[in-house]
């Protein structure tokens, strides 16, 4: 996965500045297992929706393939930390009664993640991965981080984005797919607060790799025009795209 160090730069600002899942979510996610002994947070990044999960599940593994983003983790007694990959882990087979999947299903070689998810999942257990797409603020500073998106990071992006424009209804998903709710993501920033957060995405990234320069400086001054004074805070909001799905008997 050529995008992969991107995530592990700055651990803990991604923490920081990323917004967080919704707490219904995880209610309603908690709500439709059958028990609640293991949970298996994959690809958790710095653990962000595997903390969330330890208070619905006895226990909680969380993977990645990144020992910085694990580092930054918060810890917490029943949540085991694991670098290891999706597609192949020392999970027991027939013991996890929740896999989840937070914005990185489709950084996997899905056909083999899948085999490991059919593997590892109980008889009735349920998989569950979800994406974010581009967030709102209001239409004049959304056409701006529009313009930095689309046309100066356009080409920046790795491909597999695609599926999180397409709001994960086109990446393949081999399961029974189960009707999934409507969730959205709110996050209040101030002016300062809202540039660490574009600095985490990985086109940022990559674009400061290729041209030494921050393409953030592109927009910021318009930016800052509409937002007016520094510590004014707006809120963002984002959809959430949910995919649902046991396995096929």
């Amino acid at each position: 996965m050529k995008y992969t160090d991107h995530f592990g730069e700055k651990s803990a600002e991604y923490r920081q500045f990323r917004p967080d899942y919704p707490k219904e979510l995880y209610d309603y996610l908690s709500g439709i297992v059958h028990e609640h002994e293991l949970a298996w947070d994959c690809g958790t990044g710095n653990g962000q929706a595997a903390i969330m999960l330890a208070a619905c599940f006895d226990d909680v593994i969380a993977t990645d393939i990144n020992q910085a983003q694990l580092d930054a983790a918060i810890k917490k007694k029943n949540i085991q930390y694991r670098c290891c990959p999706a597609e192949k882990t020392d999970i027991n087979a027939s013991t996890v009664d929740l896999i989840t999947v937070a914005q990185a299903l489709h950084w996997f070689n899905l056909e083999s993640f899948y085999n490991e998810a059919k593997r590892v999942l109980k008889p009735e257990g349920i998989i569950a991965a979800w994406c974010y797409s581009l967030g709102k603020i209001n239409p004049e500073i959304d056409a701006k981080i529009e313009k930095l998106y689309s046309g100066i990071l356009g080409e920046y992006w790795p491909k597999e984005r695609r599926y999180i424009d397409e709001q994960y209804r086109t990446i393949h998903f081999p399961f029974e797919k189960l009707q999934a709710p409507y969730f959205t993501m709110d996050k209040t920033m101030n002016l300062n607060q809202l540039v660490g957060y574009l600095n985490t995405w990985s086109a940022v990234k990559e674009y400061q790799k290729r041209k030494h320069k921050n393409p953030i400086d592109f927009i910021i001054n318009d930016i800052k025009k509409i937002w007016g004074d520094h510590g004014n805070e707006r809120t963002m909001h984002w959809p959430l795209h949910l995919l649902l799905g046991k396995v096929i008997k």
